[in-house]
């Protein structure tokens, strides 16, 4: 009996802890006007808004330079400049591609391997609503140090306001959720067990 109700208890913990996940994701967006950062970062993902987003914010001055995380080998530099019609000067100049990650915590790690080459300490992050407590909590744990800004796009398939209500939203949320969490245990545990990033960042700015 005591059993189920510490059951109980850890399921409602987590069902509380879901809603305000989702909450705080509709927070996010729109997005308001960052503050100017030393570079900005781009994570890839399903969708072209995500470049887009990061391009323009070069454009209005808002970081020196733009890395595009997780790009996909066989995708060319010509292929993204042109999903930002009119930015092949930027992409030219100030555009930066990075093509060892594959996952969330991987693009942290490239991330973290170009801000420490170029000596930044403040950054915009830019994806997709849903993924950024995750991405930033990633980022977080590999690159201490540096403040971060928040610039979330918006996932036009996913209705951040009654998200419960159908089972594909309700379990992208849910999984997302799920991999929020299981970031912030293993960066809690690094914390705790003095475990560093370090050889793996390093490989990835390689």
């Amino acid at each position: 009996m005591r059993f189920l109700t510490i059951l109980v208890v850890a399921a409602l913990i987590w069902l509380a802890g879901l809603f305000a996940f989702a909450q705080h994701v509709r927070d996010l967006t729109p997005a308001p006007d960052p503050a100017r950062a030393d570079g900005i970062v781009a994570l890839t993902g399903p969708s072209a808004e995500r470049v887009n987003a990061a391009i323009r914010l070069l454009e209005y001055d808002k970081g020196d330079r733009v890395l595009i995380s997780g790009v996909n080998r066989e995708v060319r530099r010509r292929e993204l400049r042109e999903l930002v019609p009119g930015s092949s000067r930027l992409f030219n100049c100030c555009v930066d591609l990075g093509f060892e990650a594959t996952d969330t915590e991987s693009n942290a790690q490239e991330i973290a391997a170009w801000a420490r080459s170029r000596g930044y300490d403040s950054l915009i992050v830019v994806t997709s609503d849903y993924h950024m407590p995750r991405s930033l909590a990633e980022i977080e744990g590999a690159l201490s140090n540096v403040e971060l800004t928040p610039f979330a796009v918006s996932t036009p398939s996913l209705d951040t306001e009654d998200w419960w209500r159908t089972e594909p939203t309700a379990r992208r949320m849910t999984l997302e959720y799920c991999k929020y969490l299981a970031a912030v245990v293993r960066e809690f545990w690094r914390d705790l067990t003095g475990e560093e990033d370090a050889p793996a960042a390093e490989k990835a700015a390689a």
